[in-house]
């Protein structure tokens, strides 16, 4: 990512959203597994759905999960770009 601040903005967005704070060091351990075919296998986006939850321990139901790989299978948003991930994340 670009900006030196976006990682603490991450961070604190995970925090208002959750309740829950997250280290810098899980989310990039988190991250560093996912590459631009995660965003287009099923398998793999529900593993790093789920990834997800456990970090801020908040399950997440079946539809929800369905919910979430058909959005980011459906976007037009270039998957090598995670600083463009992570700006959508922290917008909603």
């Amino acid at each position: 990512m670009t900006g030196k601040n976006t990682p603490k903005e991450v961070l604190n967005v995970v925090k208002k959203k959750t309740g829950k704070s997250v280290s810098e060091k899980d989310i990039y351990k988190l991250a560093s597994g996912v590459k631009p075919s995660t965003m287009q296998s099923e398998a793999q986006l529900r593993k790093l759905i789920k990834q997800v939850a456990g970090l801020v321990n908040i399950p997440v139901s079946e539809q929800t999960t369905k919910e979430l790989i058909q959005a980011i299978k459906s976007s037009k948003m270039d998957p090598n770009n995670m600083e463009q991930l992570m700006k959508n994340i922290m917008k909603k």
